[in-house]
């Protein structure tokens, strides 16, 4: 692993955990957030959002001045070194504000268009799931490998959907999961189902329109657990918009692909 990656790997873990130590505060403390809407009633933010994002890329600014940094919170801003981190600072902001303990904190980084690394913090249940390119994926520090015998017949698949997807491809891809013998899972954070993934605690996540913030860490996990992921566009002005978002385990990876329609 070059230098220049290990050394934002560093930074990057330290950052989430310094990050999902501060949003646990604010989640138990929940009840004196002020909470706004964005695009509609059920995209939520509150000052927790914001101050933990503003946390990471403090962090990230005195380190590494020269790279990028995209947020949710506050967008892009554009870098010098080839590096870029994008960051949720809590993905699953709607369980957080409901006192469900579904959210966790999502820091990628991303190198000529491809996530590097992928760190993803889970407080409330104290993991932190570590990947860089080529160096594997951890929870805790254990290895994580997605298993191969694992199929939609098997196990258990995520899906992921919000108002830019209709109600009835919702329905259908709940169907196509059940039709073909699966059952299926959401728990409202798109950034740990992946990690789930990864974990194998899901054989595969598919979600018809995310955003990079909440997919990129995600990604790199799943590709480093030896899963396989849907390509996500970073190029440009593509890489502020919203793509489908597919990672899945080996034996899967033909059943999901056909109700994804990818």
């Amino acid at each position: 692993m070059s230098d220049d990656i290990s050394r934002r790997l560093a930074l990057a873990e330290q950052a989430a955990r310094e990050a999902g130590a501060k949003a646990l505060e604010y989640f138990n403390h929940r009840d004196q957030l002020v909470i706004e809407t964005k695009r509609d009633a059920q995209d939520v933010v509150s000052i927790a959002d914001r101050e933990v994002e503003l946390l990471i890329n403090g962090q990230i600014a005195r380190a590494f001045p020269d790279d990028g940094f995209l947020g949710e919170e506050f967008g892009l801003q554009a870098g010098s070194s080839g590096f870029t981190w994008v960051v949720d600072p809590i993905d699953g902001t709607s369980p957080f504000v409901n006192g469900m303990p579904n959210w966790c904190v999502s820091i990628a980084v991303i190198h000529q268009g491809e996530p590097v690394i992928g760190v993803i913090m889970a407080p409330c249940q104290q993991e932190c799931f570590v990947s860089a390119r080529g160096q594997g994926a951890t929870l805790n520090g254990k290895p994580l490998h997605v298993d191969p015998s694992r199929t939609m017949q098997n196990h258990v698949t995520g899906f992921g959907a919000n108002s830019y997807v209709t109600p009835e491809r919702v329905g259908e891809i709940a169907a196509g999961i059940t039709a073909v013998g699966g059952n299926f899972f959401r728990n409202g954070s798109g950034a740990m189902m992946l990690a789930w993934v990864a974990a194998g605690r899901l054989v595969g996540y598919y979600e018809p329109y995310m955003h990079a913030w909440d997919c990129l860490a995600g990604y790199c996990l799943v590709n480093e657990a030896g899963g396989w992921t849907h390509a996500f566009n970073t190029d440009g002005e593509a890489l502020l918009r919203g793509a489908p978002v597919l990672a899945v385990a080996p034996g899967a990876k033909a059943d999901l692909l056909k109700i994804a329609r990818l």
